[in-house]
């Protein structure tokens, strides 16, 4: 169907109804209208081909016309039928400019040579025609897609919502792939090109089709991130739940981002024939090469498999305070093989997923962010406790930090020369109760200096005062 119109069927049919009416004008004009003007053309045929560019220049202008004056007519709510309008302009002026240029480029050519030899002119011609109007198709799907994305905007803005955040970045982002793709896709018969090309392109459109197809599961399931992940604030004071989600979300996504791309490389390759003999002669022995990539890959495999199961039982989650192998930091980003930690000084700590599975390590907000900590401090026994509960009491009691649910202070050892005093206090999360407890023992050290500064750890001697006398020798 595609290749049952050519522009040359077309041109010859519009010659042979004009050529009758400018017999006609030469037969009731002078013969001065025969008379030829550049080789077997004459002043007849001159019209005639001016005439085609009249009627194309017509065309043009009142196509353009109706575009304008559609868009003035149209109001704001409408306003998506003036980005329709815009979009197919150019594309459709384009074909109406090349069909006029053929048509008067071939009664031309019909007059200068033979019919030996238009063949060649011919099939020229019908490539270049079938190339305007590939690169018309593919410009006018191209632009629909900003027609479309431009025409959703303002009902977005109308219709501000959770549904509607999604579903147009969800529609337009795969629209400006797709389409463009369609109309390659469709554009492509138009070109006539020959078996082996014609076979080349079909692999061309067809894996760009299929990168298309991953391109919208990629947007889908990022969509379905965002749509999750929208009820849930992780940077919350308690972000327990919503750091659970995260880190379900974040896993499912990556692992569903690996599938995608391995499906959609596994079918460009498919397409392949060279492609589809190796993988059938490899299937006999599938079993082999199994075992063999198992073994060299078990730790990847494991790391895998760890990803899954932290992703359900989930002894760690994105923000979590943990230590490992020393190191304080929090989970800054967890991915199908390996976790990152931020260490406190900035540094990145990379640990295997299998870490998590196989060894122990501390977790300061598995359950609760809520922490305790302690302040230990070394000073002489002559010192008050009670006064130092009174100073502790309006030290912390009065320290924005402090979370209001417990403290206290102990004395947790006695050595020969100085006492060690406790002081635990509780805070919402860990960063601020390392700054809690550090303002604890800074104030707590200039209350005994200014107070008791002689109840600081000091080394104590005892002298005698009896003399030893020595008898002299007589």
């Amino acid at each position: 169907m595609l290749h049952a119109f050519h522009p040359s069927v077309f041109s010859e049919t519009l010659s042979s109804r004009i050529s009758p009416l400018a017999d006609a004008i030469g037969q009731v004009s002078n013969s001065g209208v025969h008379a030829a003007v550049f080789g077997p053309i004459n002043r007849i045929d001159l019209g005639e081909i001016l005439g085609i560019v009249l009627c194309t220049l017509i065309a043009s202008g009142l196509v353009a016309y109706l575009l304008r004056r559609q868009l003035r007519n149209s109001g704001g709510a409408t306003a998506w039928r003036n980005h329709l309008v815009r979009a197919v302009r150019g594309p459709i002026l384009l074909l109406i400019g090349m069909a006029g240029l053929y048509v008067a480029v071939a009664s031309v050519a019909l007059k200068l040579f033979h019919t030996a030899a238009l063949a060649p002119l011919q099939v020229s011609g019908n490539k270049i025609f079938s190339v305007v109007v590939f690169i018309a198709i593919v410009w006018l799907f191209f632009r629909l897609t900003h027609a479309l994305e431009a025409g959703m905007t303002p009902w977005k803005a109308k219709n501000r919502n959770m549904f509607t955040e999604l579903l147009v970045p969800m529609i337009g982002k795969p629209l400006r792939i797709l389409l463009p793709v369609l109309a390659v896709i469709l554009g492509i018969p138009l070109l006539g090109l020959p078996p082996e090309y014609a076979a080349i392109a079909a692999k061309v459109s067809g894996i760009l089709l299929i990168v298309a197809m991953g391109f919208i599961f990629v947007q889908i399931v990022i969509s379905g991130e965002q749509f999750v992940l929208m009820k849930y604030n992780i940077h919350a004071a308690d972000n327990l739940r919503a750091r659970k989600i995260y880190t379900q979300v974040q896993i499912l996504g990556k692992t569903l981002y690996f599938i995608i791309s391995v499906f959609v490389i596994a079918s460009i390759l498919m397409l392949f024939r060279e492609v589809r003999q190796f993988g059938t002669s490899i299937l006999a022995s599938a079993g082999v090469i199994g075992i063999i990539v198992g073994f060299a890959a078990q730790k990847t495999i494991a790391n895998l498999f760890a990803g899954f199961q932290l992703a359900l039982a989930q002894p760690i989650r994105l923000d979590d305070v943990v230590i490992v192998d020393g190191e304080w930091g929090n989970i800054e980003e967890i991915t199908l093989t390996y976790v990152v930690v931020k260490i406190w000084d900035q540094r990145r700590l990379i640990v295997p997923l299998s870490y998590f599975i196989d060894k122990p390590f501390q977790n300061w907000t598995h359950s609760t962010s809520q922490l305790m900590g302690a302040v230990l401090v070394w000073v002489d026994y002559s010192l008050p406790l009670d006064a130092a509960r009174a100073a502790l009491k309006e030290i912390i009691e009065n320290h924005p930090l402090w979370d209001k649910r417990f403290w206290n202070l102990q004395v947790t050892k006695a050595a020969e020369q100085a006492m060690q005093i406790r002081v635990l206090a509780t805070s919402a999360d860990s960063s601020q109760l390392w700054t809690l407890r550090c303002d604890i023992r800074e104030k707590f050290i200039v209350f005994i200096q200014k107070n008791y500064p002689q109840c600081m750890p000091r080394f104590r001697a005892e002298i005698s005062d009896t003399e030893t006398t020595v008898p002299l020798p007589t």
